[in-house]
């Protein structure tokens, strides 16, 4: 009589791997903190503070003593004023030859599209300098577009494209507006004893808008191309 078959062996179920451990970046992620390992340091960004701002640090108008810089603070709130009405002014300019080296055309398209752009980036050097001597004065300057536009004594342009000559006619008047006002304000400067704000007004605008003056004037120079009169 034959012996009754063997049953095999059950299969030893496998062993699961371990789980693996959360790293701590996820553990922390997951709090919404994203502070990581360190748990003085929360990454996260505080937003909409301005939404429950406290007072300003300092209002536009006022001057105040920071800077060791030798100069009482009647001369420095003398200075910033000029200084201001002159960075109105210079922004305005600044944002008149943009618009003018887009809207150019004509003959001249070329040799005006470059020489607007070059005296842009020009103004706007200038824009930075008058803004960093009103700060080292104690100052606040004028900076967004409504504040500029309130405060600067050149007249509104129209938005329209014009020729050529109308826009290098209204440019010199802006600057013969600018230079007037040069002229008046480096005399009170030094007038005060604020030798630094007279030399930039001296060293820096004048001469600059002076010097622009010079190659956009010999625009409208009325001289024949083809035959000597």
């Amino acid at each position: 009589m034959a012996a009754p078959a063997k049953t095999a062996a059950p299969k030893a179920a496998p062993k699961k791997a371990p789980a693996p451990k959360a790293s701590a970046k996820a553990a922390t992620a997951s709090t919404g903190k994203g502070s990581g390992t360190n748990a003085a340091v929360d990454i996260q960004p505080i937003l909409n503070q301005q939404n429950h701002a406290p007072a300003p640090t300092q209002r536009y108008g006022t001057v105040s003593q920071r800077l060791p810089i030798g100069l009482d603070e009647a001369t420095r709130q003398k200075s910033v004023t000029m200084l201001n009405q002159l960075l109105a002014d210079t922004i305005t300019l600044r944002d008149m030859y943009k618009k003018h080296h887009w809207q150019v055309v004509g003959p001249t398209f070329y040799q005006l599209h470059l020489l607007y752009d070059k005296h842009y980036e020009e103004q706007a050097t200038l824009v930075d300098t008058i803004a960093e001597r009103i700060q080292i004065l104690g100052g606040v300057a004028v900076a967004m577009a409504h504040d500029v536009a309130e405060l600067t004594s050149l007249p509104r342009i129209p938005r329209d494209r014009e020729e050529a000559p109308i826009q290098v006619s209204r440019l010199l008047s802006a600057h013969q507006s600018i230079l007037k006002n040069c002229h008046d304000y480096a005399k009170k400067a030094d007038d005060s004893g604020d030798d630094g704000t007279n030399d930039l007004i001296v060293s820096d605008l004048m001469r600059t808008n002076e010097m622009q003056v010079w190659f956009v004037s010999e625009h409208v120079v009325d001289s024949p191309l083809t035959r000597a009169e």
